[in-house]
C-alpha cells in the first residue's frame, strides 16, 4: 500500500468517525441539566443487585464487557513491553551494586510499605462497597512494593518481586475474568451477566453477586501488570546505567 492510499484511508476513516462523534454529542443532555436518565437507571440497577458502589456496578456488572476491553488493553501493553524489552541472548546484566540510603528515607519507606500494601488490598476488597476498586487498589498495591527500591536498593526489590510469578499472576487474573464471563453463558445467561451468584446482603463484602469476583480479578491483574511493566523499565534503566559506567 502506497502512502497516498494510506492517507486517503486515514482521511475517510477519520472523517466517518468524526461525523459519528458529532452526531452522538448533539444528542447528549444539556450539561448540568436536571435530566440524567443513564445515571438514574445505573443507580437503580446497582441497588437492585445489592451493590453499594454504583461505579463498581457499572464497571463489573452493567458494562462489564467494556471493562474487559480495558483489561485487554493493559494486558496487551504488558505483553508488548515483555516482548520488546526482553533480555537478548547476548545480553548479560550483573547484579546492581548496593547503594547507600539515608536513614530517614529507609525508615519511612519500610514503615509505609506494609501500610500502603494493605491499603491497596483493602481498596480492592471493598471496591463494591466504597469508592475505589480493582483498578485503583491494584495500582496502589503494585507501587507499594516499590517503596523497597527507595528504602533499600534494587536487589532488595528483586527479592520480594519474583517477576515470573507476577507474569503468571497477570495471565491468571485476566483468564479468571474471562472464565467468570463464560460461566454465565454456561449457566444459561449472557456473557458476564450478573446472574451466577446470589446478590447477598446489601453493604456486605459478599454482596453484589459476581461484582466482587470480577473486581478482585481486575485488581490482581492491574497489580501484576504494573509490577511487570515497572520491572521491565527498571531493568532497562539499570542496564543503561551500568553501560554508561563502564
Amino acid at each position: 500500500m502506497n502512502p497516498r492510499t494510506r492517507l486517503w484511508l486515514v482521511v475517510l476513516g477519520g472523517g466517518g468517525l468524526a461525523a459519528l462523534l458529532v452526531a452522538a454529542c448533539l444528542r447528549l443532555p444539556v450539561f448540568g441539566g436536571p435530566w440524567h436518565p443513564y445515571g438514574d437507571r445505573a443507580v437503580r440497577a446497582a441497588l437492585a443487585r445489592h451493590t453499594a458502589n454504583t461505579v463498581a456496578s457499572v464497571n463489573f456488572d452493567q458494562r462489564a464487557f467494556d471493562t474487559m476491553g480495558e483489561m485487554t488493553i493493559l494486558f496487551g501493553a504488558v505483553l508488548g513491553c515483555v516482548v520488546l524489552l526482553r533480555q537478548a541472548r547476548d545480553e548479560h546484566r550483573d547484579p546492581p551494586a548496593p547503594c547507600e540510603v539515608a536513614a530517614p528515607v529507609r525508615r519511612y519507606a519500610l514503615i509505609v510499605l506494609p501500610v500502603a500494601l494493605v491499603t491497596g488490598l483493602y481498596v480492592i476488597a471493598h471496591g463494591q462497597l466504597s469508592p475505589g476498586g480493582g483498578f485503583q487498589g491494584g495500582v496502589v498495591a503494585a507501587t507499594a512494593l516499590h517503596l523497597m527500591y527507595l528504602g533499600a536498593d534494587y536487589a532488595a526489590l528483586e527479592r520480594i518481586r519474583p517477576i515470573e510469578a507476577y507474569e503468571i499472576g497477570d495471565a491468571l487474573s485476566a483468564s479468571a475474568y474471562l472464565v467468570l464471563g463464560f460461566a454465565g453463558v454456561l449457566a444459561g445467561s449472557a456473557f458476564l451477566a450478573n446472574t451466577l451468584l446470589p446478590y447477598g446482603t446489601f453493604n456486605m463484602l459478599s454482596s453484589g453477586g459476581t461484582v466482587p469476583l470480577l473486581n478482585a480479578a481486575i485488581g490482581m491483574e492491574v497489580a501484576c501488570a504494573v509490577v511487570v511493566l515497572l520491572a521491565r523499565f527498571l531493568d532497562q534503566a539499570v542496564e543503561i546505567e551500568e553501560g554508561s559506567g563502564e
